[in-house]
């Protein structure tokens, strides 16, 4: 007996209507798996599901602190979104946001007599330079060298975790505070209270000045990657290097252009989390909150639409903060986690629904004609 036989195909043209179904179909897929996941380890799956919404966006200031934990993802999943729709794998947005912190906290420290308006407008442009500087050291290696970026970018994490470990730690540098308590107990400089970023309050909610920036340069993303030449070429440049070349593209420079807006995307993040919660340069912090890695799977949960991106990080920002909340000898910290990679790889699953097909054919039985010999 003869098995059908199953090919994965790629499609010639993707359907709009598959675009919707099955990221939707993912998010099923990906709750049924949570599911069983909760009845295993004890936890009732409805009740459960009910205390995540509640702690996430129904208690009281809630949403304030999804918000809150949802701006740094906004910035990580932008600044991954940007490379990735070039074929570009940039994983430093860790690195990147270390720095965009450094250099917002400098300008801070150095611009301290200034108004707020300066200040922010300088912590946003002091954090996107030191965090595009980061992101085109592996732009470079790639274009010229073609190293791998994957390999380099997660490799410069650690370089810069070591850099910020070392001015704040390791030195008496200009960031950290050389005052008695600042030596005994290593911390950075306080800002001064006119570099605090303003909060917009609708209601009970406050929303960070940051995730309005963060929703702005999601637009414009937006624009650059769907109305002008750069997003054009740039998605020319991922689809088919190859024709890119030969249409005259300089691949190369866009390459370096692509890593350094990025890094300069997670840079202002960084320039958020110093003007919008930490107001100190907090190395501990900062390398354990994990906001760079967490934006990958946020650029890939929103298949790296800037508008998506801002909404996925909202999800996820407050599935964190309802993980934070419920965290007890019945609820452990690594629950919500396990959730996240459940959804993160159901989505994977999904798109790959959307970029080829399974089809299923059964082998043609070939029979033997008999002939009668002739008379």
């Amino acid at each position: 007996m003869s098995l059908p036989q199953v090919r994965i195909e790629k499609r010639l043209k993707q359907r709009r209507w598959l675009m919707v179904a099955v990221p939707l179909g993912s998010l099923v897929v990906a709750h049924i798996a949570i599911a069983i996941l909760l009845v295993v380890t004890g936890h009732p799956p409805i009740a459960t599901f009910r205390r995540l919404f509640d702690a996430a966006y129904i208690a009281d200031g809630a949403l304030t602190n999804s918000l809150i934990a949802a701006t740094p993802l906004a910035f990580t999943g932008l600044a991954a979104a940007v490379a990735f729709r070039m074929k570009l794998f940039n994983i430093g947005a860790e690195g990147q946001l270390y720095f965009g912190a450094i250099g917002a906290s400098g300008i801070a420290i150095l611009l301290a007599g200034q108004s707020t308006p300066v200040l922010i407008v300088a912590m946003i442009v002091g954090g996107a330079v030191l965090g595009a500087a980061w992101g085109a050291i592996p732009g470079l290696l790639r274009a010229f060298l073609r190293t791998n970026e994957i390999i380099t970018s997660l490799m410069l994490n650690y370089v810069a975790a070591l850099a910020l470990n070392y001015l704040i730690f390791d030195s008496l540098s200009y960031w950290r505070d050389t005052s008695a308590t600042g030596l005994v107990f290593p911390q950075g400089k306080a800002l001064a209270d006119a570099a605090t970023w303003p909060v917009t309050t609708i209601g009970s909610v406050a929303i960070p000045f940051g995730f309005l920036v963060a929703a702005a340069v999601a637009f414009v993303v937006w624009v650059l990657y769907t109305r002008t030449r750069f997003g054009f070429e740039a998605q020319v440049i991922g689809d088919s290097p190859r024709a890119a070349r030969y249409a005259g593209m300089r691949t190369r420079r866009k390459i370096v252009a692509i890593m350094c807006l990025s890094g300069a995307i997670a840079g202002v993040g960084g320039a958020s989390q110093m003007g919008d919660f930490r107001h100190v340069l907090d190395a501990r912090g900062l390398q354990q909150a994990n906001y760079g890695y967490t934006g990958i799977v946020v650029a890939a949960l929103a298949r790296y639409n800037p508008f998506a991106v801002v909404f996925a990080a909202f999800l996820l920002g407050g599935l964190q903060n309802a993980g934070y909340t419920l965290q007890s000898a019945d609820f452990p910290s690594g629950l919500v986690g396990v959730m996240q990679g459940m959804i993160l790889f159901a989505m994977l699953g999904g798109e790959l629904l959307v970029q080829y097909r399974i089809s299923i054919s059964r082998p043609v039985r070939h029979t033997r004609r008999q002939t009668e010999p002739a008379s």
